[in-house]
């Protein structure tokens, strides 16, 4: 019977990949270190399966993903104004996420999900307000 509980123990543990994932969180802010209308942290590193919660700290913000910024098959994202969002990433790549209100300020992120060392030659094509352009060539170095 001990065996029997033992497997059936492991055999659950071995299941439980998805159990492990973590939850990051991201503040949405009006000011933050890094000056007006900021995502805190502005860049993050998490593994497939890990899920992102943007919380509204400061009014009038959402998180919204930047469709030309994510990995081919990923799904797109587009949180409420004033409110929490959480989104799981499950594909490897790179994301841009932006506050669509507050864009043209630079009010973006970059979310690296999975093994990723480069940014794709595609990632910054297209137009991208001249802040939020700077911000993410910054996020860039993290990688």
């Amino acid at each position: 019977m001990l065996r029997v509980i033992t497997a059936a123990l492991a055999i659950g543990v071995a299941m439980a990949g998805p159990a492990f994932a973590e939850m990051h969180e991201v503040q949405m802010l009006n000011r933050g270190e890094a000056g007006p209308m900021v995502f805190e942290p502005d860049f993050l590193q998490i593994e497939p399966g890990d899920t992102v919660k943007f919380i509204a700290t400061d009014p009038a913000h959402n998180a919204e993903s930047i469709p030309e910024m994510a990995p081919e098959g990923a799904e797109t994202f587009k949180g409420k104004i004033n409110e929490e969002v959480e989104v799981t990433f499950d594909v490897e790549g790179l994301y841009g996420i932006k506050c669509l209100p507050h864009y043209a300020m630079g009010m973006v992120m970059t979310v690296a999900v999975g093994e990723v060392t480069e940014v794709p030659e595609s990632y910054l094509e297209g137009r991208i307000p001249p802040r939020a352009r700077e911000r993410f060539d910054a996020q860039r170095s993290n990688l």
